[in-house]
């Protein structure tokens, strides 16, 4: 039975809702606690990076935990609630360090807080994203699940985007600690209301009913997915390329483009970037699929990426800073991205059945779990590059300095090769991890769908 408009309507506003928390950790927690609360920028890479390595041990747990979860509610939605009501604690807990703090203490409280978000968040998102396989039988219609859910989940991302500054601003009244502390108690808020949303509307229908596996069952079965290694593999490499620049993004407009007018002009990038994204999820996305399959459109978005920072470097070396030109080279990256955003989720969803076929097991939350982790993991990876990039070319940790003193050149100048050139070389590298392992083309997903129907007697 296919699902409902209501069920399908408070899956998408989960989507939002988990995605607002997740971006607004991942984009801003560097910025708030280096430049808000003072800890140096190679502290804080290094507890963000420390926290992902936890996650390696952490994330294929919590996929093994959901997948032998049996109760009366499912073995998915008791998660995914605990999950939301501790993260929401732990997010506002973490932009809520005492001011009395500093030094040792606030380093301290930085890793703790940050590395719980990230168990908590696990436990949210692994249900989430597992629920799609068991949702639904493959082919188009999971397809058009995970459109609507990345779709929803790119509002979530682009609306923390483009209103937290203005929000910061507005609620702290130009104090920016007061301000952060009370946008992530509306988030937090937001974030569990529509959450119990879903966990009320929507019922597990249909997935398969296996024995609980052993940890090593588990961990075999993975491995030997050499498909759903395919898509991890890009999923960091992409997801890597985008948080180096979302990361260093702020910096970019506060010292080389903007000066005093900084905040209006980011706050304006992101909600074009922003809105660019959600139109190429819902439209572009869905358009080009009617003329071409999804792996020529993830090669099409990749090009698309690579020309966008090629553009944007050498508007950059040529010294055009205007706004409006920026545009350009933004309107690419983020089209890219967007579809890019939709389609490693379908490829991952479909190395589930694959792994079924291949390896007479469902995996689907041992296999989520690993996007989980890797989409941590390349946020880690992407600010300890971030916070090196900040220190090695002695970009300030007092911000406010860009209003009576321009960086030096040479500082602008490896803030600018270290948003572009890095990304190019990470979407190249997917190009051809793709090229080289990838088998899952829209005929080898048919036939696999159905030789899994014959398997178990559906018609």
């Amino acid at each position: 039975m296919r699902l409902s408009k209501r069920e399908k309507t408070s899956y998408g506003l989960a989507a939002v809702g988990k995605d607002m928390v997740y971006m607004l950790s991942a984009t801003y927690v560097l910025y708030y606690f280096q430049d808000v609360m003072g800890v140096s920028a190679i502290a804080m890479g290094i507890i963000l990076m420390a926290a992902r390595v936890f996650d390696a041990f952490n994330d294929p747990l919590m996929g093994i935990i959901v997948a032998k979860t049996r109760t009366r509610f499912g073995k998915f939605r008791p998660w995914l609630m605990i999950g939301t009501l501790t993260n929401a604690v732990i997010l506002f807990a973490m932009y809520s360090a005492p001011p009395s703090l500093d030094g040792k203490g606030l380093v301290a409280y930085a890793a703790v807080s940050y590395i719980l978000w990230g168990v908590t968040y696990t436990m949210m998102d692994i249900p989430y994203w597992s629920m799609i396989p068991a949702f639904t039988d493959g082919g188009r219609e999971r397809e058009n699940l995970t459109t609507l859910a990345r779709s929803c989940a790119g509002v979530g991302s682009a609306l923390i985007t483009i209103i937290t500054m203005k929000c910061v601003m507005v609620l702290g009244a130009g104090d920016e600690r007061v301000g952060f502390k009370l946008f992530s108690l509306i988030i937090a808020i937001l974030f569990i209301v529509f959450i119990v949303f879903a966990c009320i509307t929507i019922k597990e229908k249909s997935t398969v009913n296996v024995d609980s596996p052993s940890v090593g069952q588990m961990f075999k079965a993975l491995v030997q997915n050499d498909q759903a290694m395919t898509v991890v593999v890009a999923i960091v490499l992409i997801n890597c390329s985008l948080y180096i620049t979302s990361n260093l993004l702020i910096y970019f407009f506060k010292y080389d483009v903007a000066g005093t007018a900084w905040a209006d002009a980011y706050s304006l990038f992101n909600a074009f970037g922003g809105g660019i994204q959600i139109i190429s999820m819902m439209i572009f996305f869905p358009l080009l699929r009617h003329f071409i399959s999804t792996t020529k459109v993830f090669y099409t978005s990749l090009v698309l990426a690579m020309a966008g920072y090629g553009i944007l470097l050498i508007f950059m070396v040529a010294g055009i800073k205007t706004l409006f030109a920026l545009f350009v080279p933004g309107f690419l990256i983020f089209a890219a991205f967007g579809m890019l955003t939709v389609l490693t989720t379908v490829f991952l969803a479909n190395t589930v059945d694959y792994g079924e076929l291949k390896n007479n097991r469902r995996d689907e939350s041992v296999i989520f779990s690993m996007q989980t982790f890797v989409v941590k993991l390349s946020s880690g990876i992407a600010a300890l590059i971030a916070s090196i990039c900040l220190a090695v070319f002695h970009i300030s940790d007092n911000t406010d300095a860009v209003v009576t003193a321009a960086a030096s050149q040479s500082s602008l100048m490896g803030l600018r090769m270290t948003m572009t050139i890095l990304p190019i070389i990470g979407m190249f590298a997917a190009v051809i991890v793709f090229r080289k392992k990838f088998i899952l083309n829209e005929a080898k997903v048919d036939e696999i769908t159905e030789t899994l129907k014959n398997r178990e007697g559906r018609e």
